[in-house]
């Protein structure tokens, strides 16, 4: 255990499907936490999220040169390794919270921060919880990252303004295509994105068109129950006036029962379903009802992985979350999670603000009815003059014989202080 005088050991991890940004959130808190001597001792990180620390097998960041640590925020995907592995209930198993605080305990650990979406929140408020239970003080901070977008309380999350800009390019960039083929070849596009429940992702479609670009775009949001006799009739009346279409739509489209277009009948480590594969689902639908000629794509892992085309505005906030992540440790705060407050739209200002974990922990921000256009395949003013901002700027990476120059940190690892293993 650490001395009066010795500042304790903080724990980091990223959780679930990793951004084009999470890394920034790493490097804002890493920064912060050096440059705060004193406050805190080392950041020790989690090799493959909370894995790493119920295996004790943990990451030295202090070994890593600040030049790497500040290469982060421009690199995409998890530097440290994140996994899909969602604690159950302390009374489903304690052996596992008992490990935690083992290790935690071990390496003189107070503080804990956890990087990721809903189920992170989740954790980290069940070992805030059982940290009192045990008398071993942790300080317990969620810092929201989820490219879906569904995190409540705070005004957007980290990772979805670059999905978002990616999304938006790609749609725009694909319409001009089939546009120019539409005449002999062509004539329908459909792209699918993430999105399981909330059409956030799919939403920022709709930002390809504008005033100055007039597209046709159709979206097909997870909110809206999929009707094919007005989808089929929509599709027609598009190609009837421009020749084309583009279709963008969620991989969480259901029918008017609540099944997935694109439910394959497996679950992931969450128990989510697992979803994919709704984009020939719909292209054969088109071909087989009006015979036009089509292209599908998968957006998938392309759409978080971008950090070459990210948000500007993406980058800074998920930088400056992971910053103020330590700085609600070191003033004291626990069970909390550092969000973006939008202060106005134009110009976009916004600020950090806190919510307690438990108005964040297992609640899904769904896309407001008003952000959906009445005929269900849109996306209102309301939805844009809350999107634009999101995808403002760019933060190209560093370039270096043609490619981007991304960091790869040596993670040296932390020797083990525990006798006993952990299998999970």
């Amino acid at each position: 255990m650490s001395s009066k005088n010795k500042p304790r050991n903080a724990f980091y991890a990223q959780s679930g499907g990793v951004t084009a940004v999470i890394n920034a959130s790493a490097a804002g808190l890493i920064e912060t936490a050096r440059a705060n001597k004193g406050g805190i001792g080392r950041v020790y990180a989690g090799r493959d999220g909370i894995i790493g620390a119920l295996t004790e097998d943990l990451i030295d960041t202090s070994k890593e040169p600040i030049r790497n640590i500040r290469k982060l925020r421009h690199t995409p995907s998890g530097a440290f390794g994140s996994c899909r592995y969602k604690l159950k209930s302390l009374e489903e198993n304690r052996r596992e919270y008992e490990r935690l605080m083992a290790v935690f305990s071990a390496h003189d650990i107070g503080y804990f921060f956890y990087n990721g979406g809903g189920d992170s929140a989740d954790t980290c408020l069940k070992i805030s919880q059982l940290s009192k239970q045990l008398g071993f003080p942790i300080q317990a901070i969620h810092i929201p990252k989820t490219v879906d977008n569904d995190l409540p309380v705070t005004d957007n999350c980290p990772g979805f303004g670059s999905v978002a800009k990616y999304i938006a390019v790609s749609t725009r960039e694909a319409s001009f295509d089939v546009a120019s083929m539409c005449r002999t070849s062509t004539r329908v596009f459909v792209l699918e994105v993430m999105g399981r429940h909330a059409g956030w992702i799919a939403a920022a479609g709709g930002l390809a068109a504008d005033a100055d670009t007039d597209l046709p775009i159709l979206i097909l949001f997870p909110e809206v129950p999929f009707n094919r006799r007005r989808f089929m009739a929509a599709v027609k009346r598009k190609v009837r006036e421009y020749g084309y279409v583009s279709v963008v739509v969620s991989e969480g489209v259901r029918d008017r029962e609540g099944k997935f277009l694109s439910d394959q009948g497996l679950v992931d480590a969450f128990g989510h379903a697992q979803l994919g594969g709704v984009a020939p689902v719909i292209a054969n639908m088109i071909k087989e009802d009006l015979g036009f000629k089509y292209h599908w794509g998968v957006a998938d892992y392309m759409q978080r992985a971008a950090r070459h085309i990210a948000s500007k505005t993406d980058v800074e906030q998920a930088w400056a979350l992971g910053e103020a992540a330590v700085n609600l440790a070191l003033a004291g705060r626990n069970a909390v999670m550092p969000t973006i407050r939008r202060v106005s739209n134009k110009p976009y200002r916004w600020k950090i603000g806190a919510a307690p974990l438990g108005r964040v922990a297992n609640v899904e921000k769904m896309m407001p009815a008003n952000f959906i256009s009445k005929d269900g395949f849109g996306i209102t003013a309301r939805c844009r003059t809350y999107l634009e901002p999101l995808i403002l700027g760019e933060d190209y990476p560093p370039y270096r014989n043609g490619m981007p120059d991304y960091v790869r940190l040596r993670n040296m690892p932390v020797k083990k202080k525990l006798a006993t293993g952990f299998k999970v």
